[in-house]
């Protein structure tokens, strides 16, 4: 008898997660994975939940346990797997089933089966990790709106919550999710690649212990730093390895990992033209930890770049404000980017609604957020470094933001993405920056003409003469 309110395929670490999320929130679910026998484990596993799931062995029998019309949400790899996935499971379904792609899809991916006419189809970007995925994530759908509402209610409910409001909506038509979360990812790059370079500091700068750069990332947390990274980044570096009693960050490996989605970002932003280099430079930057080899061939070359700064040269407070300024514009290019987005596909992408989804539940999480919503609100076209209340907070940090990258430059210790993130706010309060002898040259060379500020077009230079 078919008594599933939803559907799920892909019993992995999120599937499974996001499975029990569906069940605790009072939906009955059907669920199968390629392997039974972790189906079966599933099942076992989910103690008083079970009631509310129903294992399945086939595909066929999945599709039997759903009330009709269907919804089923897939939670396998991206790519190939997906359109696999996709290419099985349709036969069985009626017309009007829906199936919800709700893993880290390349949002082109989405838009082409979005668009390919053969049956509902949804694209959500999911954030939170397995804790999220468990007990309430961050939720951005794409696809058509009427899809959407079939199954919000059951995705607002799973959903984390920030002051009652559901961490879940739909941001706009085809791939808008997942280019969206996209995004997130990207955010999420440059603020870990932004922590970590303030821990260097404080590592290789300033000499101080693992304990002791907890307590700061701890203190950040009550203040306008408080987000989910700086908590756990404190509570990592609290953490000692119990084989060998040292602090657990002095026995990881230096070398980051990644699933590709921040590259996605850095790739669709060259497309855009949407300046966003701090989260260009944790992109390389992570692909430069993984080259350990040619780093440790580098020191024996070059001597060791990090060297002590003089004692009390550099606080821990401007370290704090260095890091509020980076953090507020690795936003801005974020959401920069986003709305140029928004204007090329045509999506009409709600600003304040994803910073208002990134309140809770997601990785970037942070109590920022609330002020991004509110500013985005007021003026959405806006660059957020231009809406008065960041631009206060810019005006007080930003010299400390230098002091640190400049320190960082005289003691070798890398900061590529507050670098990064300092020359984007350089440029962007520069009204006649150097572009000129750019245009210059292109001219001398290629003849491609360049604007007078006297005024017109298609002017060449006396380059000959």
């Amino acid at each position: 008898m078919s008594t599933a309110e939803i559907g799920l395929i892909g019993l992995g670490t999120m599937g499974a997660a996001l499975a029990l999320n569906i069940a605790d929130n009072g939906f009955d679910i059907a669920v199968w994975n390629r392997t039974t026998a972790k189906t079966k484990q599933f099942q076992a596993d989910a103690g008083a939940l079970a009631a509310k799931v129903t294992a399945t062995e086939s595909l066929e029998d999945l599709v039997a346990a759903i009330k009709k019309p269907r919804a089923i949400i897939l939670m396998v790899p991206a790519g190939q797997a997906v359109d696999d996935q996709i290419e099985a499971l349709r036969p069985l379904l009626d017309d009007d089933d829906l199936i919800i792609d709700a893993g880290n899809a390349n949002f082109h991916d989405t838009n082409r089966r979005a668009t390919a006419d053969e049956g509902p189809f949804l694209g959500i970007g999911v954030s939170g990790g397995e804790e999220g995925a468990r007990f309430g994530p961050s939720i951005m759908g794409g696809g058509k709106r009427d899809h959407w509402d079939r199954v919000a209610h059951i995705l607002t409910a799973i959903s984390a919550k920030h002051q009652g409001t559901p961490c879940a909506t739909w941001m706009g038509e085809d791939g808008a999710g997942h280019f969206v979360k996209a995004v997130h990812n990207g955010i999420e790059y440059a603020d870990m690649q932004m922590i970590a370079e303030i821990y260097g500091m404080m590592r290789d700068g300033l000499g101080m212990n693992a304990a002791e750069m907890g307590d700061v990332f701890a203190k950040w947390d009550k203040g306008s730093l408080k987000s989910y990274l700086i908590e756990i980044s404190g509570k990592v570096a609290h953490t000692t390895d119990p084989e060998t009693g040292k602090p657990m960050l002095d026995v990881i490996v230096d070398a980051a990992g990644q699933k590709g989605t921040g590259r996605w970002t850095v790739i669709e932003a060259q497309h855009l033209a949407a300046p966003i280099p701090a989260i260009e430079a944790a992109v390389v930057a992570r692909n430069l930890s993984s080259q350990r080899a040619n780093r440790a061939l580098g020191e024996d070359t070059f001597g060791a770049a990090p060297h002590r700064l003089a004692h009390d040269m550099m606080a821990t407070e401007t370290l704090e404000q260095a890091l509020i300024a980076g953090k507020i514009l690795c936003y801005a290019q974020g959401f920069e980017m986003i709305s140029k987005a928004s204007e090329e596909f045509g999506w009409a992408l709600p600003l304040p609604e994803i910073a208002k989804v990134w309140r809770a539940g997601c990785i970037i999480r942070s109590a920022m957020l609330d002020d991004m919503a509110t500013a985005l609100a007021a003026d959405a076209q806006q660059n957020l470094i231009f809406a008065p209340y960041f631009a206060e907070m810019i005006k007080k940090t930003h010299n400390a933001l230098r002091q640190v990258v400049a320190q960082g430059a005289l003691h070798g210790i890398a900061m590529p993405a507050l670098s990064s993130g300092l020359a984007y706010f350089d440029a962007m309060r520069t009204a006649r920056g150097t572009a000129n002898m750019i245009q210059g040259q292109r001219d001398f060379f290629g003849a491609h003409g360049f604007a007078r500020i006297d005024g017109g077009e298609g002017h060449h230079g006396p380059w000959g003469g």
